[in-house]
């Protein structure tokens, strides 16, 4: 049950034979960055506290593939997974055996069907896709097409006539998670069975079918999906310690951009504390609008500076009710998802506390984890570390606490160009 008592379960599509990518063994079961690409789409999963239940759905000689799985997830991850089920010859067909599983067990209110060949989601698109499942019945995450797009009359030898040139302001490319009111999913996927239909593609399409009004929310450049032998081996460089950004030639030249990031905030009454993602049980509370996480403020704030993409308050205004009481996490996802958009990697991310109390000690390790899921870096590309001001200030006083931060990036030489002239426009601008 999430905290919010709002149920949300996942399913997650790993029936696939992912033929395209070569070699004889699925997509979902290569290894990229020593993990299969499947174990890290449910670790990502597993890792959000709003999901309580994970269906995957395996083709059914798969189980071997998927227990091989298992041994890449610690043991909260595999808490939160139930029992896979068989899928079928189509995409459509594996969702409904994993939907009927759900309804069979204990049915959630919301449900995310995602495909298992996108491991890079994170905790920012998982939350407005619950957001808009919730508030919607029916959403699916979109990004802008940046290509032109033309609807055509085959005519044959791959050849085709031009009807339309669609604007690309009205389209969007769709992705997973698409998160739906699980009543309705269900009824709509039976509804197309018994109707002879097994064709669907995408869950949005099947519930447009059914008559049920779909709307796209933001979607997340970064959240790509393995298709080709191309994208296992650009996420098997992302995802590994020596990586090179995805998509990128491995002659590009990258240059090194180092950020910085500082918060603080004033204790008040409460009996614990958010720091770098984990609740730290202490005698006082902190004053803040969203969980007052200093440690990934900090970091957000230190990706930002590094890509020069404004600060936390440009990007999460505390104005903005939308995000009182909001989950940190949300905030450092964000920020890796835009330096990973502009083809940058994260090398290294570095954190001192500064405070009095709560001792983070014996909870640095788990910080040190929960950091690395969050920005999807090694643990090794993650350090955490704790001072006092020996008794002087407002933190020598147990007034409060603060964090400070440190992120090295690499960018593209050509993002370096493209930001040195957006710099040089504002300026002439202003």
């Amino acid at each position: 049950m999430s905290s919010t008592g709002f149920t949300v379960a996942a399913v997650v599509v790993a029936a696939g034979r992912g033929i395209r990518v070569g070699g004889g063994l699925p997509k979902q079961y290569r290894r990229v960055g020593g993990r299969t690409v499947l174990a890290r789409t449910l670790a990502a999963l597993a890792a959000q506290e709003t999901i309580d239940r994970i269906q995957t759905v395996i083709a059914a000689d798969a189980g071997a593939f998927f227990r091989e799985c298992l041994e890449d997830l610690d043991s909260a991850a595999r808490a939160k997974l139930a029992e896979p089920v068989a899928g079928g010859a189509t995409r459509q067909i594996s969702v409904r055996a994993g939907l009927e599983a759900l309804a069979a067990s204990a049915p959630p209110k919301v449900v995310l069907v995602h495909d298992a060949a996108r491991p890079f989601i994170d905790a920012a698109l998982v939350a407005r896709a619950i957001e808009a499942g919730r508030a919607h019945r029916a959403a699916v995450p979109g990004i802008p097409v940046t290509d032109t797009v033309k609807r055509i009359e085959p005519l044959g030898d791959g050849i085709g006539r031009v009807i339309e040139t669609p604007p690309r302001e009205a389209l969007r490319a769709v992705q997973t998670p698409q998160a739906f009111v699980f009543p309705a999913l269900l009824d709509a996927h039976r509804a197309a069975a018994e109707a002879g239909l097994d064709g669907f593609t995408d869950d949005g399409a099947l519930a447009e079918w059914a008559g049920l009004p779909v709307v796209v929310f933001e979607g997340d450049v970064a959240n790509r999906k393995i298709t080709q032998a191309s994208d296992l081996i650009e996420a098997d460089r992302a995802l590994s310690g020596d990586a090179q950004p995805a998509g990128r030639a491995a002659m590009t030249q990258y240059v090194t951009r180092l950020g910085t990031g500082f918060d603080v905030h004033a204790f008040t009454e409460g009996d614990h504390v958010w720091l770098g993602g984990v609740r730290i049980p202490a005698d006082r509370g902190v004053l803040a609008h969203s969980d007052g996480d200093v440690a990934l403020h900090a970091l957000t704030d230190a990706l930002l500076g590094a890509i020069a993409d404004g600060d936390i308050g440009t990007h999460f205004p505390p104005s903005d009710e939308k995000w009182r009481g909001a989950s940190s996490d949300q905030f450092l996802a964000h920020a890796c998802g835009l330096v990973r958009a502009r083809g940058g990697r994260i090398d290294h991310l570095d954190i001192t506390v500064l405070a009095e109390a709560p001792r983070i000690g014996k909870h640095r390790e788990e910080i040190r984890a929960r950091i690395a899921a969050i920005a999807g870096v090694p643990l090794s590309a993650v350090s955490i570390k704790a001072t006092t001001t020996e008794k002087l200030g407002f933190v020598g006083r147990a007034e409060g606490l603060a964090a400070q931060a440190a992120a090295t990036v690499r960018l593209p030489e050509e993002t370096e160009d493209t930001l040195d002239a957006q710099a040089e426009t504002a300026m002439r601008q202003g």
